[in-house]
C-alpha cells in the first residue's frame, strides 16, 4: 500500500470514529510506530486532522470549529509545558478528575507513570491514553458524546458526577475573565463541566493565555469556583495579578 492509500485510510478512519491512536494505525496498516506518526504528522501539516498525544482528533466541519482546532494546535508547546507543571501538583495516591480537551490530555500524559493513582474521566482520547496502566485505576464516566472534545457530558454524565470525589480536578476552560470568571461556548455541555468543578477538594483550570482575559457565550461558573490556575509565561500580568489579589494560585509555566 502505498503512502498516499495509507493516509486515506488513517484519515477514513479518523472520520469514522472520531479518534485513533498510534498503536491502532499500527495495527490496521501493519507500520511501526514511527510509520505511524508520520502519517499522523502529514495529516495534522494538511489541517486534516488534529494531533495530540499519542493519536489524533478529528476536525470538526466547518469554518469557525476549524479555525479553533487550528488556533489549538498553533499552541501545542504552552499546552505541554502547563500539562507538566499541572501533573507536578499531582502525589501519587491521589485521586483525581480530569476534564476533556487537549490541554488536559496533555496533563494524562505526564502522569501516566504515577503509582497508585486514581483518575476519573469523560474524556475517551484520556481513557485511550491510560487504559493500559495497570498503575493506574482508570473510572470513565459514560454519557452523551460532545464529538467536539470527544468527551462524555449530559444527565448521565452528571449523575455519575453527583456521587463521586476527587483529591483535585483538572480541567479546561474556554475562556476566563476577572470580570465574568469561567465560561465556554456551547451551553449544552455547561450543566456538566459545573458538575465537575463541584467535586474537588482542589479545582485546578489548565488554560493557556489565549484563554485569559476573554469571555465566551455560556456562563460556566465565578471564578471563586477555582483554587488554580496554570497558564503559560505570556498571560497578562494585570490579569495575573488580579488573580492573585482574590487568592487564587497562579503558576506560570515556563
Amino acid at each position: 500500500m502505498n503512502k498516499y492509500l495509507r493516509r486515506d485510510r488513517v484519515l477514513a478512519y479518523i472520520r469514522e470514529n472520531q479518534h485513533v491512536t498510534v498503536a491502532q494505525i499500527c495495527d490496521i496498516l501493519s507500520v511501526s510506530e514511527a510509520t505511524a506518526r508520520r502519517i499522523l504528522n502529514e495529516l495534522s501539516a494538511a489541517t486534516e486532522i488534529e494531533r495530540v498525544r499519542g493519536g489524533a482528533i478529528a476536525i470538526q466541519s466547518g469554518v469557525p470549529e476549524r479555525d479553533t482546532q487550528l488556533h489549538a494546535h498553533a499552541q501545542e508547546h504552552e499546552k505541554q509545558q502547563i500539562g507538566k507543571a499541572a501533573a507536578e501538583l499531582v502525589q501519587d495516591g491521589d485521586t483525581v478528575f480530569l476534564g476533556s480537551g487537549t490541554t488536559v490530555l496533555e496533563v494524562a500524559y505526564h502522569l501516566r507513570e504515577r503509582r497508585n493513582l486514581t483518575v476519573m474521566t469523560n474524556s475517551v482520547p484520556i481513557i485511550e491514553l491510560l487504559k493500559d496502566k495497570p498503575n493506574i485505576m482508570l473510572f470513565g464516566l459514560g454519557g452523551i458524546l460532545w464529538h467536539r472534545e470527544q468527551s462524555f457530558i449530559g444527565h448521565i454524565t452528571e449523575q455519575a458526577l453527583s456521587q463521586l470525589h476527587a483529591d483535585k480536578v483538572i480541567t479546561g476552560i474556554r475562556a476566563i475573565s476577572t470580570e465574568k470568571g469561567l465560561s465556554n461556548r456551547d451551553p449544552m455541555c455547561t450543566p456538566t463541566e459545573r458538575a465537575i468543578l463541584a467535586i474537588g477538594d482542589q479545582v485546578i483550570i489548565v488554560a493557556d493565555h489565549t484563554k485569559c482575559n476573554t469571555v465566551d457565550m455560556a456562563f460556566v461558573a465565578p471564578l471563586s469556583a477555582i483554587h488554580t490556575l496554570i497558564t503559560d509565561a505570556a498571560a497578562p500580568a494585570d490579569f495575573v495579578a488580579t488573580l492573585r489579589s482574590q487568592g487564587i494560585t497562579v503558576i506560570q509555566a515556563a
